[in-house]
């Protein structure tokens, strides 16, 4: 990954440069003392991925700088600031910032946010490299079947990885079992109509657990998993509500959580959730339920929009 880093404090220019190369994140190609000597262009030419960006700055701010840049500049941006205001943070992240880190920095917290930043741009490409893929595939006459077939799984996996990372829990306990519930689904897809006819949730993880062990599981082998994977898609959608939770928390106007929640989950779930978490309390009146099936239902009609959009 390609950075260049905009602050007008040196020691932070620093920082940010030594936790990059000691973590081998990176290259840093350049920097800047104020967000008025940037232009898309120059940061294009240098093919920036990720543009690290003050918000205080004495010529030209952050948000000023980022309304200058949004429309042309092809790369993300992480935000670092002292100021703590729900409304600069939120009006930071309606405006496409991917990540708003509070000074003073924090090494694990920074290699956390980069390595999440990377890993969305790695699964954009790949979900671009695979539907440019397809389309050619699609001007090629009679493809032979297995190419068709093993470029379809590998697009599945690739958008079902973005829209988990999307939600929080890309490489959660309990993320395969998603991505194989899609994988499933996409095959019935073919001979059925799911939308019209969708399985129950006890039919889908009977599948996947049929297929993850293999033909010659036992009932009792079968069973067990079902029970398992029970478990785990509890905890890894139970995670996804805390993530989206804490971010209606920290701006009710951010963009992933007007676009997610309410969708993935019952809003009353996920303003219950929110004051947990406001009061600091694990526990409640009324224990919080997520509907796992709908959830489910809900990934699968995004994944199928991201497949097949033009």
């Amino acid at each position: 990954m390609r950075f260049f880093i905009v602050d007008d404090d040196i020691a932070i220019r620093s920082i940010l440069t030594q936790i990059i190369e000691d973590e081998n994140l990176g290259e840093i190609v350049g920097e800047a003392a104020d967000g008025d000597q940037l232009e898309s262009s120059y940061l294009n030419m240098l093919k920036v991925d990720i543009l690290f960006i003050d918000l205080l700055m004495p010529n030209r701010d952050g948000i000023q700088t980022i309304r200058h840049l949004l429309n042309s500049f092809k790369g993300k941006f992480i935000m670092i600031s002292q100021v703590e205001t729900k409304e600069l943070i939120g009006e930071a992240y309606s405006l496409g910032v991917d990540y708003y880190i509070i000074k003073p920095i924090n090494r694990i917290e920074m290699v956390t946010v980069i390595q999440k930043v990377v890993e969305r741009i790695q699964l954009e490409n790949s979900i671009h490299d695979i539907k440019t893929s397809i389309g050619n595939l699609l001007h090629i006459k009679s493809p032979t079947p297995m190419t068709t077939a093993h470029s379809s799984e590998e697009s599945i996996t690739k958008i079902g990885e973005f829209l988990l990372a999307e939600l929080g829990i890309l490489g959660d306990n309990g993320s395969r079992d998603l991505i194989d519930i899609l994988h499933y689904l996409f095959a019935l897809r073919r001979n059925k109509t799911v939308e019209q006819d969708f399985p129950s949730l006890k039919d889908l993880i009977l599948e996947i657990s049929k297929k993850k062990l293999g033909p010659s599981a036992t009932q009792v082998d079968i069973n067990r998993e079902i029970k398992a994977s029970e478990q785990r898609l509890r905890r890894v959608i139970t995670s996804s509500l805390n993530h989206f939770a804490s971010l209606g928390l920290a701006d009710y106007g951010n963009p992933k959580f007007e676009n997610y929640a309410s969708s993935f989950f019952d809003f009353t779930v996920v303003r219950q959730k929110m004051r947990e978490l406001e009061d600091n309390s694990s526990t409640s009146n009324t224990p919080t339920r997520v509907n796992t099936k709908k959830f489910i239902q809900v990934l699968f009609f995004e994944a199928k929009r991201l497949k097949f959009r033009d």
